[in-house]
């Protein structure tokens, strides 16, 4: 995988540029995700310090919960960001790279809160809630 990805929103207000590794994608099936996307997020992540933002006057933060917050394009409404509180690292949703991406399937997570008009199997593991792996608001 390359060690360096360009993405933006829709629109091309936000853009932003990472270094070093990202991580597997992970499928997001939970309500939050589902009722902001329409359907399940799919996203990565990278260390703050590995991240770099133009246009982040135009980023919206939507408080979604005690533990993070989203963050879309406020004049497109893309969605581009989940970001915890108290952690390092932003998650980025993996449609918003530039391609190549290089990216690849990780796991499903909360699949027990999945729409109930689609079906997983492309044989990733899947996870009722979460791993320990991956911190999630409970």
């Amino acid at each position: 995988m390359s060690d360096s990805h360009r993405g933006s929103c829709l629109c091309g207000a936000v853009r932003f540029s990472t270094r070093g590794a990202l991580r597997g994608v992970v499928y997001c099936h939970c309500s939050q995700c589902r009722k902001q996307s329409g359907h399940f997020y799919a996203a990565t992540n990278v260390a703050d310090a590995n991240i770099v933002v133009e246009g982040a006057e135009s980023i919206t933060w939507y408080e979604a919960s005690v533990f993070a917050r989203r963050g879309f394009c406020k004049a497109c409404g893309s969605l581009l960001f989940w970001k915890p509180r108290d952690q390092d690292y932003i998650s980025i949703m993996a449609g918003s790279f530039d391609r190549p991406t290089d990216l690849q399937g990780e796991c499903h997570i909360f699949v027990g809160d999945k729409g109930d008009y689609y079906s997983i199997d492309d044989g990733l593991p899947q996870f009722e809630k979460s791993t320990p792996a991956i911190p999630v608001a409970e």
